[in-house]
């Protein structure tokens, strides 16, 4: 029996997506638990499984699409032999084979074995995605071709008796969605950055931040972390700065809980669990993976789940609950030689940790000079939850640890 198979809900906010990328082609053998699309969400590109077996009999929604919404129908899943449905089993309608193409609602007639001409652009052509890509690649319109598949689909076999060069009228089509015009160069904004440009101006309209700095000296921490990594066994693990500074605010968090808040209309919450969000830089964007119960694991074990998230994380992999959530975050740019910024709060926290590349520089102890390792850290806060004070004891609190980090320790 044909069954639909529906746009995911991959995250609580999800309402809508973008079909990214088919895994499996129509008339593929499809088992439970086989990857067969890649969705991209507000939040990342995540992979979605099947639930049942069977043969993808017609995808609904091709590559591209975007504005999915939930529980949309985007593709039909048949059993073996079974005669595959024009649209799907329920009435919601087919959506086009791409945004340029009309929908074609499921009470519209089956086309007729001969595909529309160029000139007949408001009937849908029906073709297979490899049969697109392939006649894409050779720049044939798909509008010249004769579909010898079901119901008047064009299929790989279709392409390949049209010919291998375009129509004297046709010219191929690019490849990626990017116009050129003279100097300028017009790429679309994906999914995560319209949500990452919606979020951050909320968060700079909405929420009041206030900014505390501070200057931390970082050498009997890179002292520690030297020795803690001469001393582990051979790749066994490899300390970074970041992963103890992650342990390091963690273990401030607990010192000084007023920071491990949120700020609602009718009440604060106060966080017990402390969860470190790390913000990681993908080419889509930034996403920011969450170090759950940092005050509580140990620098190994945040080394290894911190490398792990972040290479999960650019490969698309993360799962919802890794990245969703959070106490408090940090960003750290320290590797690009960034001598201090400030950080915009990631809703609804109510604060961030921006820290920026040790160097050395003068410091004075007592009467005398003395050349030390310094890195300037922020602390951007939301000044409904938090007042300046508070800030400011946090950050004299997270200083005393990392120059005395002997605690991340013991």
């Amino acid at each position: 029996m044909a069954t639909d198979i529906l746009m995911p809900a991959l995250s609580p906010t999800m309402t809508e997506g973008k079909l990214a990328r088919w895994l499996k082609n129509e008339g593929d053998k499809v088992s439970a638990g086989d990857v067969i699309a890649e969705i991209e969400t507000d939040k990342a590109t995540m992979e979605v499984e099947a639930v049942d077996e069977g043969i993808l009999g017609r995808i609904l929604v091709q590559e591209g699409v975007e504005g999915v919404a939930v529980n949309t129908p985007i593709a039909i899943l048949v059993e073996e032999g079974e005669e595959v449905p024009v649209a799907s089993s329920g009435q919601t309608p087919a959506i086009a084979a791409s945004a340029a193409e009309p929908v074609a609602a499921a009470s519209a007639p089956a086309p007729s074995a001969k595909a529309a001409s160029p000139k007949e652009s408001s009937e849908r052509i029906f073709v297979s995605p490899l049969a697109k890509r392939m006649a894409k690649e050779r720049g044939i319109a798909l509008g010249t071709l004769n579909g010898t598949g079901p119901n008047g689909r064009i299929l790989k076999r279709d392409v390949e008796k049209g010919g291998n060069a375009a129509p004297a009228a046709a010219k191929p089509v690019p490849a990626a969605p990017i116009a050129v015009e003279g100097d300028i160069t017009r790429v679309p904004n994906s999914t995560m950055r319209k949500v990452i440009a919606r979020r951050l101006t909320e968060s700079k309209t909405q929420v009041p931040h206030f900014y505390v700095s501070v200057d931390i000296e970082l050498d009997a921490l890179l002292a520690l972390r030297s020795k803690l990594n001469a001393t582990a066994e051979e790749n066994s693990f490899k300390l970074s700065v970041n992963d103890m500074m992650i342990k390091a605010v963690g273990l401030a968090l607990k010192k000084v809980p007023g920071l491990n808040v949120q700020f609602t209309d009718s009440e604060t919450l106060h966080f017990e669990n402390v969860d470190i969000s790390m913000a990681v830089s993908i080419p889509e964007g930034l996403i920011t993976p969450i170090i759950r119960n940092a005050d509580l694991k140990s620098l190994r074990e945040i080394s290894r789940e911190a490398k792990d998230l972040a290479k999960r994380a650019r490969a698309g992999k993360l799962k919802p609950e890794e990245f969703q959530g959070g106490t408090f975050s940090i960003s750290n740019m320290g590797m690009f030689g960034v001598r201090d910024f400030a950080a915009i709060i990631n809703p609804p926290q109510a604060g961030i940790l921006a820290i920026a590349s040790g160097e050395k520089r003068a410091v004075v102890r007592g009467d005398q000079l003395a050349i030390a390792t310094v890195m300037t850290a922020t602390l951007s806060v939301d000044h409904r939850a938090v007042d300046g004070a508070l800030g400011a004891q946090w950050l004299n609190a997270l200083r005393d640890i990392v120059q005395n980090p002997y605690t991340l320790v013991v």
